[in-house]
């Protein structure tokens, strides 16, 4: 009768564990909610200096739009093709080389592989590089760095998802735009906070509601932060929350599942790459 009874209560507990184990992976994924809080354009920050180099730019971005390559690579990403690696040479003064500066933490947009490229503006800044008969030079670091590397002439180019903005301007000279983007805010996946939101006000009328002891991530230096914590320039008024910044999406929406912050506001394609890998991996 006791065995009968351990061995009972032995299954009784790993039932527990494992319907807690179950529970756990549910509370670690994410989800987007599919409104768009911004209206915004991204396009490439040239070297001011470089006037000649702006020309071109433009004048390659009116191709690939034209010749429909643009659709090409975005479908590798959004339509489940295969992207194509792009692979960085060392920077040296005495080649003729497009030195392109970027954050390579912002799918499906710039990302790494190993030592390879990978990302919509990786596989257009191969693309501009071969136009334009230079080697091409991929220089990764911090987004808030991306504008300024630029505007100190240490970088020719900036192709890192960038929204243009008067701010920004500063530093760089925009080309044309290529891709309409947005903010969208990411949830837990048991999160019902924002659930029957219809609209970009509903989503901020909640959010106006929430005080400091509400968290929101976001990436450092992006359009993200601005919305979260208000931004003249921008034209964004901000909450009253406690803003938490990061080098990337995929830091700050991994925070959020780990329980250190609510929410996350990020770019719309990066949101939903970042969710859908992470959610993945649960």
């Amino acid at each position: 009768m006791k065995k009968f009874m351990a061995l009972t209560l032995a299954v009784l507990m790993l039932v527990s564990v494992l319907a807690a184990c179950n529970g756990g992976n549910a509370a670690k994924t994410a989800k987007v909610i599919e409104i768009d809080l911004t209206e915004e354009l991204y396009a490439y920050g040239v070297d001011k200096d470089q006037p000649e180099l702006l020309e071109q730019v433009n004048a390659f971005i009116a191709q690939i739009k034209e010749d429909g390559t643009l659709n090409a690579i975005c479908d590798k990403y959004y339509a489940g093709g295969e992207p194509t690696p792009v692979e960085s040479a060392e920077l040296d003064e005495s080649k003729d080389q497009l030195v392109v500066a970027t954050n390579a933490g912002f799918e499906p947009f710039e990302y790494t592989e190993g030592d390879k490229f990978l990302g919509i503006d990786m596989e257009i800044a191969k693309l501009l590089a071969d136009y334009l008969g230079k080697e091409l030079v991929i220089q990764d670091m911090d987004f808030d760095a991306v504008c300024l590397s630029v505007g100190q002439h240490k970088c020719d180019i900036a192709m890192a998802g960038l929204t243009i903005n008067e701010k920004r301007k500063e530093s760089v000279n925009f080309s044309d735009s290529y891709y309409e983007a947005s903010q969208r805010i990411v949830v837990k996946s048991d999160d019902t906070t924002f659930d029957n939101c219809k609209t970009a006000d509903d989503v901020t009328e909640i959010l106006n509601g929430f005080d400091k002891k509400t968290k929101i991530g976001f990436q450092n230096g992006t359009t993200g932060q601005f919305f979260v914590q208000g931004d003249e320039d921008w034209g964004f008024d901000g909450f009253a929350v406690e803003g938490v910044g990061y080098k990337n999406g995929s830091l700050a929406i991994q925070d959020m599942l780990n329980g250190n912050i609510n929410y996350v506001v990020i770019d719309k394609d990066p949101a939903s790459f970042i969710t859908k890998s992470l959610n993945e991996l649960a």
